[in-house]
């Protein structure tokens, strides 16, 4: 997990405040919904054929990170530096503390197994570096993360982690 805090420590008056903060790009949305991570690279070789190749293996996971709301993910869009988008077009509804995946490829949506597909055999995220966007029905930012395989990467495995 990437996550970078500041700790600052301030005495004053016999007083000592202490002040954390979440990571860095997240910081400045307030939602419910973030991005948990997200398998930007899928693995084995790139094959976006929607019978044999592996476009399902590259997914994003979207947390509630909520501790009370339940929140309906139609209307929200995930989209890429590219501008390529995807909008939940169905209600899916995340409890607290619940995730989805939205995977890549066809297949059946599922409550139960916490998968949307995309209905798309092209891969969305590019596997060198990439921007993701996850907007509100409003149009709002609710997170944002960019990434380079490089920095972002150390182990090498395609996934990224953003929030726990």
């Amino acid at each position: 997990m990437r996550i970078r805090s500041v700790l600052a420590v301030a005495a004053a008056a016999g007083t000592v405040a202490v002040v954390g903060t979440a990571p860095a790009q997240a910081a400045e949305y307030s939602s419910a919904l973030k991005v948990k991570g997200v398998q930007y690279d899928a693995p084995g070789r790139d094959s976006n054929n929607c019978r044999t190749g592996n476009t399902k293996d590259e997914y994003l996971t979207i947390k509630n990170y909520s501790r009370t709301a339940t929140v309906n993910l139609k209307g929200y869009v995930v989209k890429d530096a590219a501008g390529n988008r995807f909008t939940f077009g169905a209600n899916h509804y995340l409890e607290p503390g619940d995730y989805v995946k939205l995977r890549g490829g066809k297949g059946t949506d599922s409550d139960a197994k916490n998968v949307v597909y995309r209905q798309n055999c092209n891969f969305l995220w590019n596997n060198d570096k990439d921007t993701i966007y996850l907007l509100k029905p409003s149009g709002a930012r609710a997170d944002v993360h960019s990434y380079t395989k490089a920095r972002d990467d150390r182990d090498g495995d395609g996934y990224i982690r953003y929030h726990g």
